[in-house]
């Protein structure tokens, strides 16, 4: 098979955040600690995951950084912008994500990487009261401030390259509107007329992003990159997108467990989750206009898994109009427990001749420790799809999100279910490395 020209991982790769808060501060943190060899980077599939490659006699199981170009964690420079003004490490002491002894070590680090102000609207996050903000007169002016903010960070830290990554609070549930949304032309016409209703902050920091040659994820369920017109500026820059909202505790629980009700052909009557969890996700998320961007990007998972019209028998009773099993998500600001996130999962199923049973699962997780490897792989992965000529929504790296980017407007649907994720994902490697895409999605 021919290889891919994939260009070569050479230079600083900058990595620049939206957002300083628990998330972060501690993939920044962890990045630097491992580089000094003092932690390892549990949880990173571009560290420790190893794919087969070759058949028979051929086979070989290798990591991501042999198969393909990958930047080294010695490579990286972190920027950020933040509401608040506070630097890395003092942000990462406030979070209480991580132990002081394991943030230390990097302290002089950490405090270098001072937040840039941020382009914020409060009505898009009413909880947060930051003064670290620019000032700007429209939204196009956003853009133009942002774009400078990239072009500067790259020149002064000398990157060969640059991505950016949100991982900042979840914004107020902004409707796909294809008067504004659905072609590049109306993006940009309403950003210089200063809609703000319909152009979020997150819009203006993907579309500088984008025309800086810099690859955008979206870390947050909103709705910044999902638009046709964002699709289309990615195709204009030939730079990759990928989103939204990463995929750490339920979701993840989910998108793995609810195979097994499948494949099992068992019967599903309803799933209830809920989560209590403390930090300022968890103070932005009380807001119910925010609350439901995060509903939305939540609910869309089971469904893609469980089809009630592939198998009506198993999944087509349990709500209201007895058409489905029922699906809640709930999601309640709890701050005695910080980052330390708990998820609830009551599971409803039932078996031979209709006889119910339950599957509970409690998740005590810790939302900062499972994000931050995703970012790290986010980010390599997404320049290494920028190095390969990749463009458009990165399908592949469904594996690490919560509800993956799809093009809805041809009808077609993300998929949700992890080892088919997982699937996509080792064969883009495979095939960006020269090898067959040797695995099936049935």
């Amino acid at each position: 098979m021919e290889k891919v020209n994939v260009k070569p991982a050479e230079g600083k790769l900058g990595i620049m955040v939206v957002g300083c808060g628990a998330v972060a501060t501690t993939f920044m943190t962890g990045v630097l600690m491992t580089r000094k060899g003092l932690a390892k980077p549990v949880g990173s599939m571009t560290q420790y995951d190893k794919i087969r490659v070759g058949k028979g006699a051929d086979k070989k199981y290798l990591h991501y950084q042999d198969i393909v170009s990958l930047a080294k964690l010695d490579d990286i420079v972190f920027g950020t912008w933040d509401v608040y003004p506070q630097n890395a490490y003092q942000a990462a002491m406030y979070a209480e994500v991580l132990k002081e002894k394991d943030i230390e070590p990097v302290r002089d680090e950490l405090e270098k990487i001072v937040p840039m102000k941020a382009a914020f609207d409060k009505n898009y996050a009413k909880r947060l009261d930051g003064d670290n903000v620019k000032d700007c007169k429209t939204r196009w002016d956003m853009v133009e401030q942002l774009r400078e903010d990239i072009r500067n960070f790259k020149a002064a830290n000398n990157c060969a390259r640059i991505v950016v990554i949100w991982a900042a609070s979840t914004e107020i549930y902004v409707p796909v509107d294809e008067e504004v949304h659905g072609s590049l032309a109306s993006l940009e016409a309403a950003m210089k007329a200063d809609d703000r209703a319909r152009i979020a902050p997150s819009m203006c920091y993907a579309y500088a992003a984008l025309k800086e040659g810099a690859p955008f994820i979206m870390g947050a369920p909103n709705t910044t990159v999902d638009i046709p017109a964002m699709w289309e500026l990615a195709e204009q820059t030939k730079m990759p997108i990928a989103g939204k909202d990463f995929k750490t505790g339920q979701t993840l629980v989910k998108s793995g467990f609810a195979p097994i009700i499948g494949t099992r052909c068992l019967g599903l009557s309803g799933w209830f989750s809920t989560n209590i969890l403390g930090n300022r996700d968890g103070l932005v998320l009380d807001e119910p206009a925010n609350f439901h961007t995060k509903e939305v990007s939540k609910l869309s998972t089971l469904e893609t898994i469980l089809k009630p019209e592939v198998q009506p028998d198993l999944y087509g009773h349990g709500n209201d109009e007895d058409t489905q099993y029922y699906h809640k998500v709930r999601i309640n600001y709890y701050p005695p427990r910080n980052d330390n996130k708990e998820g609830w999962d009551n599971i409803d199923i039932f078996g031979w001749m209709g006889y119910p049973m339950q599957i509970k699962i409690n998740f005590l997780c810790r939302d900062s420790i499972l994000a931050a490897p995703l970012l790290l792989d986010l980010c390599l992965l997404s320049d290494l799809a920028a190095r390969a000529g990749k463009y458009g929504i990165q399908r592949f790296l469904s594996f690490f999100l919560k509800a993956p980017m799809h093009d809805y407007t041809q009808g077609e649907e993300p998929v949700n279910n992890l080892y088919q994720q997982y699937t996509m994902l080792k064969n883009e490697i495979r095939e960006l490395g020269g090898y067959e895409r040797d695995e099936e999605i049935d």
